[in-house]
């Protein structure tokens, strides 16, 4: 009876991402499968370990989630996000909330103690409130950069679609040594978006799925056309079928190109502990932990590879 090596791999959003915010995206999501895969070496669950990851990008400003989230065109932030168990098929979503620091801790809380599967805007904040979860004061969660990027895109002459190409959702999947797959999605959504409006993230199948049977992903892109094609389902189908986890993304992003016109990112493990990080756009920041080693890149074919041991001492020493 041999147990699963463990695996994590996390994305910090597809897009372009700016020179100014490479190093930062970069060491973000080391830093997030860093943790993520600590909880998995001490024995424990793919869920614990993709929802630290994702927490930990959603408290770092240079990923659109929690803090550090685009605005919509009213100027306030409203986060998705998403968590499911591959064990059971249970799921936990929130969508629309607002003033809330870590959304997936909600979205884990939605799961485990209640019977549905998505709760939105105020609903989700009076279940909130419930479970004691602090307010957190909206102001708190906007950076700099959102506000000028809000306030940019507010010109009349400017075009809120060019910004659309830094998308940063953030996202993990994991197995554990129990041989169980996870994965979480969290993101703040487009800048300037309407009021109310939901994208892929918050959706099952779309902005993630996970399924003992085949494996877990997590997407990040340009939501709408995420949801038109239901891309984490659809790399699964392909996993299903018998495709490894690159081919499945690769099949899976280039469906949403040639369909819909859609561009975006994907991160996926199968139940054998194979896994991809891929994308069809110019950059998507991503991270994995296999075998103690940490694999990480921004650019398509970049890869660096470090030990865990040798990543954990310049992580510590602020990279």
């Amino acid at each position: 009876f041999g147990r699963m090596k463990p695996v994590i791999v996390v994305h910090g959003g597809a897009g372009r991402i700016f020179k100014e915010r490479e190093e930062g995206s970069r060491a973000g999501v080391v830093r997030a499968a860093l943790q993520g895969y600590g909880i998995l070496k001490r024995r424990g669950s793919a869920l614990d370990a993709v929802e630290e990851a994702v927490r930990s990008m959603e408290d770092d400003p240079h990923f659109n989630a929690g803090y550090g989230s685009v605005l919509n065109e009213k100027g306030e932030v409203e986060m998705d996000a998403i968590i499911m168990d591959g064990k059971n098929l249970d799921s936990g979503a929130v969508s629309a909330v607002k003033c809330i620091a870590n959304p997936i801790k909600l979205a884990r809380l939605v799961m485990e103690k209640t019977k549905h599967m998505l709760l939105t805007g105020c609903g989700a904040h009076l279940f909130a409130q419930a479970m004691g979860i602090p307010d957190t004061p909206g102001e708190t969660l906007i950076t700099e950069r959102s506000r000028e990027r809000w306030k940019k895109n507010l010109e009349p002459d400017s075009n809120p679609e060019e910004f659309q190409k830094d998308l940063g959702t953030v996202g993990a999947v994991a197995i554990d040594s129990e041989g169980n797959v996870a994965c979480a999605t969290s993101t703040g959504g487009l800048s300037n978006k309407l009021i109310g409006r939901v994208g892929d993230t918050a959706c099952i199948g779309s902005g993630g799925y996970a399924d003992n049977r085949s494996g877990a992903t997590s997407t990040t892109g340009h939501g709408e056309s995420i949801m038109k094609v239901v891309l984490a389902r659809l790399i699964l189908y392909h996993m299903e079928q018998g495709m490894s986890p690159e081919m499945a993304a690769d099949t899976a992003l280039d469906y949403m190109k040639t369909r819909v016109g859609g561009l975006g990112g994907v991160i996926v493990v199968n139940n054998s502990g194979e896994w991809a990080a891929r994308f069809s756009t110019k950059q998507m920041s991503w991270a994995t932990v296999k075998d103690d080693q940490l694999h990480y890149g921004i650019y398509a074919g970049e890869r660096h590879t470090k030990s865990v041991d040798e990543a954990l001492s310049s992580v510590s020493e602020g990279f």
